[in-house]
């Protein structure tokens, strides 16, 4: 029998991390966080990371492992997670998937494994020198499967689908997988279009208001390049340009309104089609879309049942 999972999905600001504490709570269960910007020290206000206080003493996994100075795959972050979830099962604990990066969830609950193309460094560094929007028009040539589900504001993940795509000579071929690492069950936190972009609003003037410009200050003092921090997208590439003077105080939270809600749009891309290009496009059925905590409570306690 496989060993069981709970994963708690969704697009960014629906309310993943309340849903989830109340689970991991009611069900003794410990929580392993699914976010590719969280893993970064020093990262807090702009990725939402949960505080001590708000874990209600849930232990949580996979938060502030590495400096944002350094490069952060999704191979390390699958070791690390299956990790995680083998110290929680072995304290009879049940284990909490949660978070927004579909590609973390799909890389440990379906086991994938990622195609083995080593960093070419002269490659990248040809690249970087390129305009973001040259770098999409390029893989939108070379890879439109790619091209239709990446953040095509993001050069680190553009420069790493070119890198895969050149040196191959092809598209980037649809991941391999083994069959699934566990018995899972899928939860989405659905929000309708409107609630979703007031939600989006209300936590981006929370967030500025505790200061999320004075953490890009003090990470960019740390050693953290302007560079680097746009690379992170969305929060920390808009702040950072503002604090570059390239773009305006209100022209800095118009664009981080509108980034956001076509960041939730891609995720909600990702978690209906199973990653799209990564599975072919399939629709993925797995996923219990739900609105309000009792019917999440009735589906975990169905699913340990069983």
């Amino acid at each position: 029998m496989k060993p069981k999972l709970v994963v708690v999905l969704g697009p960014t600001a629906s309310g993943k991390t309340d849903l989830s504490i109340k689970l991991a709570k009611k069900f003794k269960g410990e929580i392993v966080s699914a976010d590719s910007r969280q893993v970064y020290r020093g990262m807090n206000i702009g990725t939402g990371k949960i505080t001590k206080k708000e874990m209600q003493g849930i232990p949580h996994y996979l938060l502030d492992v590495t400096s944002p100075k350094k490069r952060f795959t999704v191979t390390e972050y699958k070791t690390l997670a299956e990790k995680a979830i083998k110290k929680i099962r072995s304290k009879n604990k049940i284990p909490f998937l949660v978070g927004g990066t579909g590609f973390y969830i799909q890389t440990v609950v379906d086991d994938v494994q990622i195609p083995a193309v080593k960093p070419d460094w002269k490659l990248r560094a040809k690249l970087e020198k390129k305009p973001v929007p040259e770098l999409y028009k390029m893989l939108k040539k070379l890879d439109p499967a790619r091209a239709r589900r990446i953040d095509k504001n993001n050069p680190r993940r553009l420069i790493r689908a070119l890198e895969i795509v050149l040196k191959t000579k092809q598209p980037i071929p649809l991941l391999s997988q083994n069959k699934p690492a566990f018995e899972a069950l899928f939860l989405g936190v659905k929000r309708g279009k409107k609630e979703l972009e007031k939600l989006i609003e209300k936590r981006l003037l929370k967030r500025l208001k505790s200061g999320m410009i004075d953490e890009v200050k003090k990470l960019h003092k740390s050693g953290v390049s302007w560079r680097r921090l746009e690379e992170f997208g969305l929060e920390y590439r808009y702040i950072a340009l503002y604090l570059q003077n390239k773009i305006g105080y209100s022209r800095m939270v118009e664009k981080l309104q509108k980034e956001t809600e076509h960041y939730a749009k891609r995720q909600m891309t990702w978690f209906s089609a199973r990653g799209g290009s990564a599975s072919g496009g399939k629709r993925d059925k797995r996923i219990k879309w739900i609105k309000k905590y009792s019917q999440a409570e009735n589906l975990v306690k169905n699913f340990l049942k069983n």
